[in-house]
């Protein structure tokens, strides 16, 4: 258990412009698990675009931004296993041996991805969710190998009432997103969706869950492009779906 029911939140520019509602309902997770939420609104991203395409130079300023804006006295919870694997071992590369260095690390050791947090930490795996149907799990890559998440999420969806969770194939196979990756090939990326739909499919899933907003927006996109009655949720979205204020 945390000392202090105090987190500060970090909120991905990705979840900031595209999904708010994720971002609201992380608060009201936390909230109803006994923390006392803390928001800085200066945060904008962590660097991970940059860093992913290259730009070393403009990752470290983006990152040292970041570096800033959470004082690390705090666990700091985000609801993105991608950011938060970013922050704990691609800052490494940017900001070992640097002024920064001892902030830094302490703000590695310190934030946590959402269901890690919950789980893991706080020891609380029910949050009064109802939410019908048949739904998959798809692992996120930087959930899996970056922030070393599996059983946590299964954990807190399978107290969701109402919610049927099943394995489908090859669910720790990358979605084909991968940033710039779904640019650059962008054919070899849309096969890759079309493989982890269908798997989805299969198994007569209504829902994909994920951790990952940047994920799900991309096979959403391949649903919605192909009118398959399927839908992408966050797991967020999930854990608060039947009680949060919308």
């Amino acid at each position: 258990m945390i000392k202090s029911n105090t987190v500060e939140l970090f909120i991905p520019c990705f979840i900031d412009q595209l999904y708010p509602q994720t971002a609201f309902n992380t608060i009201r997770i936390l909230e109803k698990a006994g923390c006392k939420v803390i928001y800085n609104p200066e945060q904008t991203c962590c660097g991970q675009p940059a860093y992913n395409a290259g730009f070393f130079d403009e990752a470290k300023t983006v990152g040292s931004k970041f570096l800033s804006d959470f004082s690390g006295d705090h666990p700091i919870v985000s609801p993105s296993a991608s950011c938060t694997g970013m922050i704990k071992h691609g800052y490494n590369e940017l900001f070992t041996n640097t002024m920064v260095h001892n902030h830094c690390r302490s703000i590695q050791g310190n934030i946590f991805e959402l269901t890690d947090f919950l789980v893991n930490v706080l020891k609380k795996d029910y949050f009064g969710a109802e939410l019908e149907g048949k739904a998959v799990y798809h692992d996120s890559c930087s959930g899996l190998r970056d922030c070393h998440i599996k059983d946590e999420p299964r954990q807190l969806l399978a107290n969701v009432d109402g919610l049927e969770l099943v394995e489908m194939k090859d669910t720790d196979v990358c979605c084909g997103f991968g940033g710039t990756f779904a640019v650059k090939f962008s054919g070899i990326s849309s096969a890759m969706a079309e493989q982890k739909v269908n798997n989805a499919l299969e198994m007569n899933a209504d829902y994909i869950i994920s951790t990952d907003s940047s994920c799900l927006l991309h096979l959403q996109g391949y649903i919605d492009q192909h009118k398959l009655p399927l839908k992408t949720m966050h797991i967020v979205d999930v854990l608060t779906h039947g009680w949060a204020n919308i």
